[in-house]
């Protein structure tokens, strides 16, 4: 059974339509990932499933109930947000309790069980009784977090919870974020336009573009295997080129702008003439297996990395970025040979 189901959801902002007839199933235990550019219409859909925005149309179900009509406070959800939003004149461990106190189901001494068990799985049951301000931005962000799941909510609801932190501690949170899920099991749905965030964190990856799906599937799916341009180059920025696509005997090949031509591999998707294929960064090698499409190029710049190498390479009338191991990387301005599996060139289609 889905946790939370979206049916033909829409909504305009005045003349601007943000969701046009947006369908989403997220199953009991899932953490997806809605990925896309300001503007697609994730935060808006994130806020029509907590309650704090009214679709023009369209039907919500968490849980095996409708909650379309359900106040915030009626859906059994947990929402955060970008800012902490911790209230300042309380302990941590009174932030992580507030939501049970205003729900008033529980003793006092329930209540605060439950928050320490919430601080705890957040590694801060040390830090209970400071406030906020005696808090790091980290440190913080943890409460946040454990007020979020202390209730056991049906749905936990995070709203680009990630951004307000240097890179530092947003990987340490990515991390935290992760155990949790895999700890509790909660059914979450994480909003970000950040695609390292939402490859390393989601189960299933909903790439949003104009208000509609663009393509969802699993985080390996949806990075090695994008359907469209625009999928292409939101995840990775990958090499987007045009080659001209022929057959003969049964064997397919594309010919770039300068006439060098490479081997396809056989795709249904493949048809003669122009054709946009997407090759990602770190599957062009300087060191081409004999099975491999090759072709020659020029070194034109590299960015060194650390353990990787960033070349922009000259080759077939185009220009090619490679990432490679910074071991296994050609020395600047020289004529070399770069390659890559025929089947890494994936043909994409043009909408």
């Amino acid at each position: 059974m889905h946790q939370m189901s979206v049916r033909s959801i829409v909504k305009h902002f005045a003349d601007l339509k943000v969701l046009d007839e947006f369908d989403l199933d997220v199953a009991k235990g899932e953490f997806v990932a809605l990925l896309g550019p300001s503007g697609c219409g994730k935060s808006t859909l994130l806020r029509i499933i907590a309650g704090l925005e009214t679709p023009d149309s369209g039907e919500i179900h968490i849980a095996g109930r409708s909650v379309t009509a359900l106040a915030p406070e009626h859906r059994n959800i947990a929402l955060m947000f970008q800012s902490y939003a911790l209230l300042p004149h309380m302990s941590a461990i009174e932030n992580v309790r507030f939501p049970l106190r205003m729900r008033g189901q529980l003793s006092r001494a329930d209540q605060l069980r439950k928050a320490r068990e919430a601080m705890s799985l957040v590694q801060l049951g040390h830090l209970a009784e400071r406030y906020p301000r005696q808090l790091s931005g980290g440190q913080q962000q943890r409460v946040a977090l454990a007020r979020s799941i202390v209730g056991e909510p049906d749905l936990l609801l995070l709203d680009e919870p990630l951004s307000n932190l240097d890179a530092r501690l947003r990987e340490e949170m990515q991390i935290e974020l992760k155990r949790l899920h895999e700890n509790l099991g909660l059914t979450t749905i994480f909003v970000t336009h950040d695609q390292n965030e939402a490859l390393g964190l989601a189960n299933r990856i909903t790439l949003m573009n104009r208000g509609s799906i663009e393509q969802q599937g699993t985080p390996e799916e949806i990075y090695r295997r994008p359907r469209t341009v625009f999928a292409a180059d939101f995840l990775g920025g990958a090499n987007i080129f045009e080659l001209e696509v022929s057959e003969s005997d049964g064997v397919w090949s594309g010919s770039f702008p300068d006439g060098s031509r490479v081997d396809l591999a056989v795709s249904s998707d493949l048809e003669p003439g122009k054709c946009q294929f997407m090759l990602r960064k770190e599957a062009v090698t300087f060191d081409p297996e004999q099975s491999m499409s090759t072709i020659t190029g020029t070194i034109q710049t590299q960015n060194y990395l650390g353990g990787q190498t960033r070349s922009l390479i000259r080759a077939g009338g185009i220009e090619i970025i490679a990432v490679t191991d910074s071991d296994k990387t050609e020395t600047d301005r020289i004529e070399t040979q770069i390659g890559w599996r025929p089947d890494e060139l994936i043909p994409l289609q043009n909408v």
